[in-house]
């Protein structure tokens, strides 16, 4: 009976000072602490395509909208934002609103939720910074050549590793350093091609420097608004949920979308859109197919970025988003019959192997973390078998 006592006394106090370890320490991100298995594999490469797919494909319908007639950036501006209506539905879906298991869960329990104002706070500065984002992106894609406008929108890498280094600790290992690289010279090589994508003889110098300054602080803007994203979950709300990341998109959309709406009609642009309707070369019903297109891509790219860094980091968001800089050019082969040339295809294969070798970064991740996981639990099995063999 005593050894049993014993036995029990000695199993209390691991699990106690077990409990006073992680108590000890703050509150680590999922990425890091959530087994990488097949549904987390399967949740990336979801939002991946999302990303990939919502970002081209909203590209080139915003190429197409100001190739054909369209004139208005805050309207362009607009239909990035306002789609957010359409995914409202996914709030009623029962297994989408279940708790994500986490190992960290009894610490995330134990928080205080963040208030209602706290919240609306972080919804209405994450709405500004992303409507001001938009419109900086509309701006610089109506002025520049589609080359240079990529090659600008790859700096957000740069910016991102800097403000990731300050907001969420992002460690650089050489194959992040690598992808990092990589990346950015597969977006730099597209300035080479020329300007056969786009006639930049259309755009005056002055609007030229416009869109270029305008692209740069909308990178740099992009790259910080993901880098908050992820602070916020890490410090703020604490939650491993599908509904957090809805309310995430969903509010801050709210407020986004209502300051373009006053930009909108501020500016009296509003007053021009029928004449706009009507003067659009492939007609009225290709003008609203576009811009409904366009919200509607736009909303899954948003929701790619989002689930990237609440299921990794705002760096590796950021990745995904880069390999698709390279992918607008070669689609705009096919639908806008742009010369195709080697420097388009060298710029593919890098950003195919920049992805390759940050995805590689998080495989070693995810074998260092079962394997010491694996060695916590062997040291437990041996101290249990020892007590049990001095008992």
């Amino acid at each position: 009976m005593g050894e049993v006592e014993a036995q029990e006394l000695q199993l209390s106090i691991m699990v106690q000072a077990e409990a006073n370890e992680v108590n000890s320490l703050p509150y680590v991100p999922n990425q890091l602490s959530r087994r990488r298995g097949f549904n987390w594999w399967l949740r990336m490469s979801i939002y991946s395509v999302f990303v990939l797919a919502g970002q081209t494909i909203a590209t080139l319908l915003g190429r197409q909208y100001y190739e054909k007639g369209g004139k208005s950036n805050w309207l362009a501006t607009l239909v990035q934002l306002c789609g957010f209506p359409i995914l409202l539905p996914f709030y009623f879906i029962p297994a989408l609103n279940k708790n994500c298991p986490t190992t960290n869960s009894t610490i995330a329990f134990e928080s205080k939720p963040p208030s209602t104002l706290v919240l609306a706070s972080i919804y209405a500065s994450l709405g500004l910074l992303i409507a001001a984002d938009c419109y900086l992106y509309s701006v610089g894609l109506s002025y520049l050549p589609v080359s240079t406008y990529s090659l600008i929108c790859a700096s957000q890498l740069a910016f991102n590793a800097l403000f990731s280094f300050f907001l969420n600790s992002q460690k650089f290992t050489p194959y992040i350093v690598n992808s990092l690289v990589v990346l950015t010279i597969s977006s730099s090589l597209l300035v080479l091609q020329g300007d056969d994508s786009a006639d930049s003889s259309k755009v005056s110098r002055s609007k030229y420097i416009i869109g270029f300054i305008c692209t740069v602080g909308a990178s740099a803007g992009y790259a910080l608004t993901l880098s908050l994203t992820q602070l916020v979950f890490i410090k703020v709300i604490k939650k491993e949920t599908f509904r957090v990341i809805m309310d995430l998109i969903v509010f801050q959309s709210v407020f986004s979308t209502a300051i373009i709406l006053v930009g909108f009609f501020a500016s009296g642009d509003w007053k021009g859109i029928k004449d706009e309707m009507e003067g659009f070369e492939l007609g009225k019903v290709s003008y609203i197919m576009n811009l409904t297109w366009t919200a509607i891509v736009w909303q899954l790219f948003t929701i790619g970025i989002v689930g990237l860094v609440f299921e990794a980091s705002s760096l590796f968001s950021n990745s995904i988003s880069a390999v698709g800089l390279p992918i607008v050019p070669v689609l705009a082969v096919i639908f806008f019959h742009d010369k195709m040339d080697g420097i388009k295809v060298m710029s593919m294969v890098l950003a195919i192997w920049g992805f390759i070798s940050y995805v590689y970064q998080h495989y070693l991740d995810d074998r260092k973390f079962k394997s010491e996981k694996k060695a916590a639990n062997d040291e437990v099995s041996k101290a249990f078998a020892q007590e049990n063999i001095n008992g």
